[in-house]
């Protein structure tokens, strides 16, 4: 004990242990905080106190969430090896606290040498590293919660953009994460000091509102309390009864997401009824509405249906004598230990195999979001998957047989089909909502009853439906089966696509240096070929999105070579033979001015196909260029004297000549009648025909209906027409043009 008679930190720590009543290796914690302490020595945090006072608060944060000894352990040494690596490791830590406990730090210990080209993706990265070792060992991430509580408790000494930087992310990630896992009280700290950081005017305006009613306040919770105990009592109900004012923000969100002034948030106050079991729950609820006029729509049973966190209450909103609406939560002890602490209440409150295996079956989200790790290479479609599971509110959708399940709201009937079982969402041809058949985009309300239709003779699910769908769970399972099912067909939609791209850039580049490119690219990302990176692109695994800068970067690099060895005045034909080996084949399926085996690239401006009459134009140092003979752009060229010399006779190679497996972009316009479900019953015509998306794009036109431009691969023209002809039978597609309009 201190001369003033508080505790330092680890005297108080220890002091809390031993309070608690619960039976701690009190011997290991004493070592474990000489350890962090000698290790740490000479360290100060940014307030200028020793640096070991962090940890300590850590540990004390974790053991009131009841805790035991090797998380207490990993929380006072968590930052050991990240900013003491040149003193211990974790083998070392093995060696003095045993297994478990190096475990837990590994979890909490920053990737400091990832090896990834921005500080975004180093970032995403730490999270997947922390979330799979969460999924592993929860503990890691209550730890992590105490650390990143603290932190934010003491960060106005920061300056102010890493206070703002700490803010956002913990407001993005760490709050979600703590609602996610159930620990109310965590995120709620969590989210006032965030708000106070990142918006400190009106944090302070909406506590001025506060304090402005605090006497009503206490006034009005306080006659609320005596008036409900006395009801309470002469019904013989053993109660706790508890009166709280709304957080700061919680108003806030209300006032400025949802543009309510402060007399419009109807849950300002609130009264919470603890009972001693569910029977009681719905007395009380009984005896409440007889008290009070009841709000209608403002009745929520998270008993019966209780939330993905495992939060179980009554809510409902009334009006008081005076007019003033108030919430009522009613809920048992259990209840109340689990709304507070989450899955930590388990530690605090429970112990035993059986409470392991509630523990891994809450926690399920946690293996679909590294299953998506494990999925996928690419970093974005990784955090779209976090923030999806984690800040998306949720819908609770029937079975035909009444089961319950909970989807983030958006979610589609696909995704429901993938919540139940990968191979009902695999064998899904339709849907039912309430017994009437929708369209596979259809999204569910909550209190829907959904069935889905499914078929042994099913062929799969459609790559169209990765756009459709929200959860990562679906869109994982999707890929997985076009991962394993459809390799070959991956490789070539893969290959379709980078070959799009690297058209889109208007420069000579060769099959075998293309090749190349995407190798070279492809081992950068971890990938051991070009097949594997195609088969990635094709079943959805990477975005073209990720991968084109990357792209762009090398092509760039090895066209620039190029470019320094070749030649700034158009060449010749036999001058661009030269340059490109001798084949029998064309590498587009041309035959140039006569001559076989020049390199060619496909206009962007009118997309020629076999079948079509094409001419050639030699452009300045990079090949010759296949338009339409009835392009506009050939029109205007042609008309330029200056140009006369550079067009050139090109046709199609006939016969066997020209591959029947060579792929070419089109692009489609079609004009269509706004309804819902017309964009899948697009995409489904085209699946099923067996033809690659490249890309879709939807505007509004000025009579009110929609055009849609897309981009598709195909061979020729007559494969052209049959798919222009089955688009053509669908119900609201009114007009098909070739070209973008």
């Amino acid at each position: 004990m201190m001369s003033d008679g508080t505790y330092s930190g680890s005297e108080r720590l220890f002091k809390l242990l031993e309070e608690s009543g619960r039976k701690y290796n009190i011997e290991k914690i004493k070592l474990a905080e000489e350890y962090a302490a000698k290790l740490h020595e000479g360290q100060f945090r940014v307030s200028g106190e020793p640096y070991i006072t962090h940890p300590i608060a850590v540990a004390e944060i974790v053991a009131g969430l009841g805790l035991d000894t090797n998380s207490i352990c990993a929380a006072l040494l968590h930052d050991t090896v990240e900013d003491c690596s040149d003193q211990t490791d974790l083998k070392k830590l093995e060696s003095m606290f045993g297994a478990e406990v190096s475990m837990l730090v590994d979890g909490l210990t920053k990737l400091v040498d990832v090896n990834v080209e921005d500080k975004e993706e180093a970032h995403i990265e730490n999270i997947r590293k922390m979330l799979l070792a969460m999924s592993k060992d929860v503990r890691v991430i209550f730890i992590k919660l105490c650390d990143r509580l603290h932190n934010m408790r003491t960060l106005a000494v920061k300056p102010d953009p890493k206070r703002r930087a700490t803010a956002l992310e913990t407001m993005h990630v760490y709050a979600p994460l703590a609602h996610r896992l159930g620990m109310q009280k965590i995120k709620q700290e969590l989210e006032n000091l965030c708000i106070s950081y990142l918006d400190p005017i009106g944090y302070r305006e909406i506590q001025g509102y506060i304090e402005e009613k605090y006497g009503e306040s206490i006034d009005f919770i306080e006659h609320l309390k005596e008036s409900v105990s006395e009801r309470l009592t002469e019904n013989h109900i053993h109660f706790t009864l508890e009166g709280r004012i709304k957080s700061v923000y919680s108003i806030y969100r209300k006032m400025y997401n949802q543009n309510k002034s402060f007399d419009q948030i109807y849950d300002f106050y609130a009264l919470r009824i603890i009972v001693d079991n569910e029977l009681e729950c719905y007395t009380a609820f009984g005896l409440i509405h007889e008290m009070f006029k009841s709000v209608p729509g403002r009745f929520k049973d998270y008993i019966s249906t209780p939330k993905p966190n495992m939060y179980r209450s009554l809510h409902t909103t009334v009006i008081g004598r005076e007019g003033i609406p108030f919430e009522v939560q009613i809920r048992t002890w259990e209840m109340h230990h689990v709304a507070e602490y989450g899955i930590a209440a388990h530690w605090k409150y429970k112990s035993g195999e059986k409470s392991k295996e509630e523990i891994d079956k809450k926690l399920e989200w946690i293996s679909r979001l590294v299953e998506t790790e494990n999925a996928t290479k690419d970093p974005d479609e990784f955090l779209h998957a976090l923030k999806t599971d984690l800040f998306h509110d949720e819908t609770f959708v029937f079975t035909p047989k009444g089961d319950v399940i909970a989807l983030p709201q958006g979610s589609t009937v696909i995704d429901f089909a993938y919540a139940i079982h990968s191979g009902v969402g695999n064998s899904m041809i339709g849907a039912k909502i309430n017994g009437v058949i929708v369209p596979i985009d259809r999204v569910p309300e909550t209190g829907d009853i959904v069935e889905i239709l499914t078929s042994s003779s099913s062929k799969g699910p459609s790559r169209d439906w990765l756009t459709i769908v929200k959860t990562s769970e679906a869109r994982t399972k999707i890929r997985g089966w076009f991962k394993k099912e459809k390799r070959a067909d991956n490789i070539i939609a893969g290959k379709s696509m980078i070959d799009a791209e690297i058209r889109h850039w208007s420069k000579l580049c060769t099959e075998s240096r293309r090749n190349e490119i995407v190798a070279t690219v492809g081992k950068r990302l971890g990938f051991m070929s070009a097949d594997d990176l195609y088969n990635t692109l094709g079943y959805g695994g990477i975005s073209m999105g990720k991968l084109s800068g990357k792209l762009r970067d090398e092509y760039e690099r090895a066209m620039a070579a190029l470019e320094t060895e070749g030649v700034s005045e158009p060449m010749t034909v036999e001058q661009i033979k030269t340059v490109s080996p001798k084949r029998p084949h064309s590498t587009g399926g041309i035959v140039v001015d006569g001559a076989h085996g020049c390199q060619v690239k496909f206009a962007r401006c009118c997309n020629p196909l076999p079948g079509d009459e094409v001419i050639g134009f030699i452009t300045k140092g990079f090949g010759i260029s296949i338009h339409k003979q009835d392009c506009p752009n050939v029109k205007l060229g042609r008309a330029n004297p200056e140009n006369s010399n550079r067009w050139v006779e090109a046709h199609w190679e006939s016969g066997d000549n020209n591959s029947d497996q060579s792929m070419y972009e089109a692009q489609i316009t079609l004009d269509v009648c706004d309804r819902m479900g017309i964009v899948a019953d697009i995409s489904v015509a085209l699946s099923e025909m067996r033809v690659f998306l490249l890309q879709i794009n939807t505007t509004n036109s000025s009579s009110g209906c929609s055009i849609i431009h897309l981009k598709i691969s195909c061979k020729n023209v007559e494969h052209y027409r049959s798919i222009v002809s089955r688009l053509k039978s669908i119900d609201g597609v009114t007009d098909i043009t070739r070209g973008f309009s």
